[in-house]
């Protein structure tokens, strides 16, 4: 490990568009370049989806997102959608999309970013909600089958927010949009700082990051395919492999490197991909906010 180095603070909140969309790249890239247990990584394809699906898609999202201030958050999410299509035709970007949005808007409406992030949510409507439904129908979202209140299937009634209020307790990229982004500010945030103010490399700080975060909280995408006792026992995992020692100690990566075996088998039925959406939600915030 590196002699501990200092952290970056926030830097001014003027962000001009292009600053927006290099950090919305850049966070795409970092992430998905960073070897997280059981996520696409330089090493690991998924059968439909591979590495460079994930970088053209990282690419494609930038502009998109820079022009978060000129348009509503849903057709933002659907914009960026259709763009990551277009660049590989897999579902690449859903989660990183309706969490990127609304961070995005809020950073070029300037100032505090998480009080402008809080505006920026209670202000979405009934258009935000129908486009963003359709940006879930076209990326074909896995684990939706079952019929909810408030069904992307369906027309929405109500705005994006309180959509994603009724479906907080099962989703943990709606829960974000009702708690602020809490997970991403107080737990992504501070786990980020941390490992990176330690001396930890940059994809070492990210791999940790991913473990404390889903350690923190079941991944919401396995809990939806497998169940909760599945998901739980997969943040029990990330919490023996942090307490190993991580990627700071041998022991600590030998545990990992089980632990990322046990998520690849049968046909990556345990990607953890919601933890690594929100993975990219923390690099964003730390590269908007110049932590990163």
């Amino acid at each position: 490990m590196r002699p501990r180095a200092p952290v970056r603070t926030a830097a001014a909140t003027v962000r001009t568009t292009d600053a927006v969309a290099g950090a919305a790249q850049l966070a795409c890239v970092l992430e998905v370049s960073a070897e997280k247990p059981g996520n696409i990584t330089p090493s690991h394809d998924f059968r439909d989806t591979s590495y460079e699906d994930m970088l053209r898609s990282a690419i494609a999202i930038g502009p998109e997102l820079a022009r978060g201030d000129e348009r509503g958050v849903g057709p933002t999410v659907l914009a960026v959608v259709e763009a990551s299509r277009a660049a590989a035709n897999a579902n690449t970007n859903l989660g990183i999309a309706l969490l990127l949005a609304p961070l995005a808007k809020a950073a070029l409406a300037g100032g505090p970013l998480r009080e402008r992030l809080g505006e920026t949510l209670r202000a979405l409507d009934v258009d935000d909600a129908r486009a963003a439904y359709a940006a879930i129908r076209l990326a074909g979202a896995g684990g939706l089958d079952e019929r909810v209140r408030h069904d992307v299937r369906s027309e929405p009634t109500v705005g994006l927010r309180d959509a994603m209020a009724s479906a907080a307790a099962r989703d943990s990229i709606a829960s974000e949009y009702v708690s602020d982004f809490a997970l991403t500010f107080e737990t992504g945030i501070p786990a980020l700082v941390a490992a990176l103010g330690d001396g930890l490399a940059e994809r070492e700080a990210i791999v940790e990051l991913h473990l404390r975060l889903l350690a923190a909280t079941p991944d919401t995408l396995i809990a939806r395919k497998l169940g909760a006792d599945a998901a739980a026992r997969v943040s029990a995992g990330a919490s023996d492999v942090l307490s190993a020692g991580g990627v700071r100690t041998a022991a600590g990566r030998r545990t990992l490197r089980s632990f990322d075996a046990s998520l690849r088998e049968p046909g990556n039925a345990l990607n953890p991909g919601t933890t690594a959406d929100l993975v990219t939600a923390t690099l964003f915030v730390a590269l908007l906010e110049g932590m990163l």
